[in-house]
């Protein structure tokens, strides 16, 4: 699914002004594999990501947009990093301000495959082959990859 009805439905209303969804990015570990993706859209390789439907809770969506783009079962187990990307303006002129959360999930099952036509390629990747992955994109696995550090949540003592 490319963009969710509810998307479509708020366009017709307000057109190509800015519009701020959430977003999910799901970095699915299996092993020291990644899973990563090749865009149908512009070619771009990344983790899966997609839009949180209204009143969905945002690890569900990173479960179901696994699924829905991949094939496979996932299980959302942290929230990795939440940032504000900035403004993208798409080809037909609509604008939209993601609010990002990526989580950290670990493969359940089933074999990666292009599901839906949102990715031309997916697969296994080992954190060495990610020359073709943007930096922003290995930031993101990088955070995933970070174990929790109990001194950021100790007050500094």
């Amino acid at each position: 699914m490319a963009t969710p009805e509810f998307v479509l439905s708020l366009r017709e209303r307000i057109g190509h002004v800015p519009l701020p969804l959430v977003g999910v990015t799901a970095v699915v570990f299996k092993d020291d594999k990644v899973l990563l993706g090749k865009r149908a859209d512009n070619g771009a390789w990344q983790c899966v990501s997609g839009i949180v439907d209204p009143g969905e809770e945002p690890a569900d969506a990173v479960v179901r947009e696994c699924l829905e783009e991949t094939g496979i079962v996932a299980r959302a187990t942290r929230l990795a990093l939440v940032q504000q990307l900035p403004r993208i303006t798409y080809a037909n002129g609509d604008q939209v301000d993601y609010l990002d959360l990526v989580f950290r999930c670990e493969w359940v099952s089933g074999e990666p495959h292009p599901a839906d036509g949102e990715l031309t390629e997916v697969g296994w990747y080992g954190l060495g082959e990610l020359d073709a992955v943007e930096q922003f994109h290995v930031r993101k696995i990088a955070l995933a990859l970070a174990e929790d550090d109990p001194a950021h949540f100790s007050g500094g003592s």
